[in-house]
């Protein structure tokens, strides 16, 4: 299993290739690539990369899928006995990110067309199927 610890918009994340992860707002169009250099560690199986800070030549790339909002998060604020009550509302601006591979000095460790299994479909047989 390939898996990488990246950091986009101030935190930390544990990504792998084929899955989507909500990151703080990327000024990125949609469909367009993306490639994060900053990853802190890269495993592959039973090979692994620790970097000091950054693990040097290791790029994450992905697809931004869209871009959202948050779910809203209620602030409030309430001083006792002096009458005084703020309440504000908050949803943060995300971006939907698909993770297609990770890569270290060029060579690719994992990517998502690799990990996804391709599924063959036969109708014809599952119409006979059907039917009987």
């Amino acid at each position: 299993m390939v898996y990488a610890i990246i950091e986009t918009g101030g935190k930390q994340l544990r990504v792998e290739p084929g899955r989507f992860y909500d990151v703080e707002r990327l000024a990125v169009e949609l469909d367009d690539k993306v490639s994060i250099d900053k990853v802190f560690y890269v495993q592959n199986d039973s090979d692994f990369h620790v970097g000091q800070p950054f693990v040097d030549g290791a790029i994450v790339e992905g697809t931004v899928i869209r871009h959202m909002r948050g779910r809203k998060i209620i602030v409030y604020k309430m001083r006792p006995k002096k009458k005084t009550r703020k309440k504000q509302g908050h949803r943060q601006e995300l971006t939907r990110l698909m993770i297609d591979s990770i890569a270290i000095d060029g060579r690719s460790l994992g990517s998502a067309v690799a990990e996804t299994p391709a599924r063959s479909v036969d109708f014809e047989g599952a119409e006979a199927q059907a039917a009987e």
